[in-house]
Parts: structure tokens; sequence; C-alpha cells
């Protein structure tokens, strides 16, 4: 395997495996509310194209988000759709509401423009799911750009996913930045939502990498820290039972009880990951059983108390 170059490409990889890369979030927000505006009017005119009578786009929201938050306000009924391109399985990540599809497919047949649109309370139809996978085809082709700040997406766009299949795709987590299209007509709307791995941008938009700069190292390591302190252990409780020889475990026999020592109780250790954190007090707390963290484990004072027993 060919190591990074560089610390600073050591410190992109080991981002980018463990939470997903990010960028400063003024940068990152900038970068996708231009990518929205520019995409705004060609968005407009290839979907009134497409769907033969006017709808109205406009943007209604750029932030800072996570990649599995795409499907956050999208209610039961959503169409979604994951796009990759030669650098990841899942460059943009496209959610659309039942409201947008309601008026999707009002304009597609039709509809009177100035009526309310029905309703989509229940499992998306095929032609609900063919309208929506129509529409994300254009929503992509609008920001994936051109030339060297081309997003490179793979198109056309995989057919949208509906239902329970929508609803368990799993989705990697990662810093994104979260595009909120509004998709209406004079009496209803609905939104189109377009995550883009913070990744991706830093690697296509030219948004400043901070972790370049070693003037930056502070910055590195407190959103290090943070992305860390997220994931989740399992704690281990365990209490020292007793000092025996081999020969007397070699005696052991199905059945037999074995007696606690007496200062057992109080030199419980707790442990994360086979690594030992404190020293703690076993204990009982109605009719849970507790431990109470007493201090945090010295392996050199434990190795000492190892050889002088008693």
């Amino acid at each position: 395997m060919t190591s990074p170059g560089s610390p600073s490409q050591a410190r992109s990889l080991i981002i980018e495996r463990l939470v997903g890369d990010s960028g400063e979030a003024a940068h990152v927000i900038g970068t996708g509310r231009s990518m929205g505006e520019r995409a705004l009017p060609l968005l407009q005119k290839s979907l009134a194209g497409e769907l033969g009578a006017p709808v109205t786009v406009d943007l209604r929201a750029v932030e800072i988000s996570r990649v599995p938050d795409a499907r956050t306000h999208a209610g039961d009924a959503f169409a979604m759709t994951i796009i990759a391109s030669p650098t990841s399985s899942d460059a943009m990540t496209l959610v659309a509401d039942a409201p947008a599809i309601a008026v999707m497919v009002c304009a597609l047949f039709g509809g009177d423009p100035d009526q309310p649109v029905s309703p989509i309370e229940r499992a998306l139809s095929q032609i609900e799911t063919d309208v929506a996978t129509t529409v994300f085809q254009e929503v992509a082709q609008a920001l994936n750009g051109s030339g060297r700040r081309s997003l490179e997406l793979r198109l056309p766009v995989p057919r949208a996913l509906s239902g329970s299949e929508a609803k368990r795709r799993v989705l990697r987590d990662g810093a994104a930045v979260r595009i909120v299209f509004g998709i209406s007509t004079p009496t209803d709307s609905g939104t189109v939502t377009v995550m883009i791995p913070q990744r991706i941008l830093l690697a296509t938009r030219g948004i400043a990498d901070v972790h370049d700069s070693e003037g930056t190292t502070s910055d590195w390591r407190a959103r290090f820290s943070e992305e860390v302190m997220r994931s989740t252990v399992t704690l281990e409780a365990t209490m020292p039972l007793a000092r025996l020889t081999l020969g007397d475990l070699a005696g052991f026999e199905p059945g037999q009880v074995i007696e606690f020592e007496e200062t057992a109780q109080s030199h419980a250790k707790l442990s994360a990951r086979d690594k030992t954190l404190f020293v703690c007090e076993f204990g009982k707390l109605g009719q849970n059983y507790t431990v109470r963290i007493r201090h945090p484990y010295d392996a050199g004072l434990d190795f000492i108390d190892g050889l002088m027993p008693g």
C-alpha cells in the first residue's frame, strides 16, 4: 500500500476514513448557496420543459447538515436516489417529499394549477416514482457543473427509491451541505432536498482545506475530537473474585460456590474496548445494580499491587 506523501495528506486520509472530511462552515454554505443560485434558472427552465406546465422553483435553504439527515423532514411518503461519481459512491443524495411529487404529477398530467393538489398519503405509485426520477435527473444536471469544478456525477440518475426500500437504505454518515429547493404552484408546494458530502465539495469546488495549514492544527484537532466523541462504546464492569492457585482452579466442579474477597466490592473496574478506565465500587440502588466511580485506573499502581498482594 502506498503511504500518503505528506503529513497533510495523511491527516486528510485519516479524517476521510473515520468521519468524512469537512471545511469551514461559512465557506461550505457559501459554496452551496452559489451552486443553488446558479442552478436555479437552469432548473426552472428544464422542469418547465419536462413537465409541460409552469411550476415555480426557488431556493429555500442552504445549511450544514449530515448525509443521513436527508430524509429527516420528508415525512412517510418520499422518493430518494443516490448518485455516484468516479471518486464516491454517494456524491449526491436527493429526496423529494410527497407534496413536491404531487405538484409535479399534477403539472405533468395537465392538472389545473389554480386548484389544490390532492395530497399523497400512501405509498408512491410506479408513475409517481418515475416522475420523481425525472425531476432528480434535472436537479442533478443543473448542479453538476462542467469543467474542472464539475461534480462528475454519473448520469442518468438511478431510478428513485420509495416506500420501505427508501426508508431502509443506509446512508453513509458524514458532514454535508444541505440544499433545499421549493417546487410550487399557486396553491401547493413541496421540497426537493439535495445532500452533497463536504468531502466532495473540498475536492471539486476549490474550498480551502483547513487541514493544509500548520496554523489551523488546533481547528483540525477540535473538529476531529468532536466527531470522535460522538462514537459509542460498550462499558463493562468487572469485579475481582478471588486469588486461587492453578491447582484450586483445576479442581472446580459444576455447582461449586466461590466466595468473593472482602474487598472485592470496592475494587470493581470499569472498562471499554478492553481498556480499563476507572476503579469503582459495586452497589445497588433500588432494584438496579450500580457502580460508583472512585478514581481513575492507574496501571502502574495496579501492577505493583499485583506483585505485593495484601
